[in-house]
């Protein structure tokens, strides 16, 4: 693969009102970056400034993490939504993030959009053109955070830099994609094997499949993900870091990543 670093990210400020989503005080003595939610899937204004400062001030990455206005389902069910209701719903989710952001002295800079938004979002050209169009008339200097797809499509037809993820406690299918949560081994709960399976990831593309076969992911990984709402996600992320750094693998931000992967591709 083309380089040796790779970010770290969890979602982030996923509580709201009296519910407490993740430990998110813990993850970001693990993280490089980070998905915060805008309000819509979980969090809430308090979440998202305290959220926010919190990242500022350790200098992690802010990313925007949008999702259908769904508390009940997490954002992890389908809504029938329009083109023009999944752009706008998008851009107001920007905006309110962008708000703190910019009060606390932070920017952003990248969007992973969450649930089953993002995961349509790379089959479906309704989802990939709302969400990367809103994405491009608000700030052209994002980067969308994707896997292989009609996202990454439709984000690099607006000029939208791509960032690739890989899902750190999911199971993988034969195709190079993520299984459904309710797939067996769709769930990973074992750190050492998350390590395990993320220095494959950053050194040589591939990944083994649910069904036991090494397939190729068919792109570079940017960054490798945590989901905050894991049961074990702490134990994950400690595990992960330790394997990185086992396997002499840099860990940093994700516009670093990205700047390193475009030196290489121009030396």
């Amino acid at each position: 693969m083309g380089t040796n670093s790779v970010a770290v990210v969890a979602d982030l400020g996923e509580s709201f009102g009296n519910y407490t989503i993740g430990d998110d005080r813990a993850l970001l003595e693990l993280v490089t970056s980070s998905n915060i939610a805008c309000g819509f899937h979980g969090g809430d204004p308090r979440v998202m400034d305290k959220t926010v400062a919190d990242c500022v001030a350790r200098g992690i990455e802010l990313g925007a993490h949008p999702g259908y206005p769904d508390l009940v389902g997490f954002g992890r069910r389908l809504i029938e939504a329009s083109e023009e209701e999944i752009r706008t719903d998008v851009l107001y989710q920007l905006g309110a993030l962008d708000a703190f952001a910019r009060v606390h002295g932070g920017t952003i800079s990248h969007v992973a959009p969450h649930g089953r938004m993002g995961s349509i979002a790379q089959t479906d050209a309704k989802h990939a053109r709302a969400i990367t169009d809103a994405i491009a008339a608000y700030n052209k200097d994002y980067i969308v955070i994707c896997q292989r797809g009609l996202l990454a499509e439709e984000s690099r037809k607006r000029g939208l830099a791509v960032g690739y993820v890989f899902l750190a406690d999911r199971g993988y299918g034969d195709d190079g994609m993520p299984v459904p949560r309710s797939h067996e081994g769709g769930l990973i709960y074992d750190p050492a094997l998350i390590g395990e399976r993320c220095v494959q990831v950053v050194r040589e593309g591939t990944v083994r499949s649910v069904d036991g076969n090494v397939v190729p992911l068919g792109h570079d990984v940017d960054l490798l993900l945590l989901h905050g709402d894991h049961p074990t996600v702490l134990e994950n992320g400690t595990s992960l870091r330790k394997a990185l750094a086992g396997a002499d693998i840099r860990v940093t931000g994700l516009r670093d990543v990205l700047a390193e992967k475009a030196a290489v591709l121009a030396s």
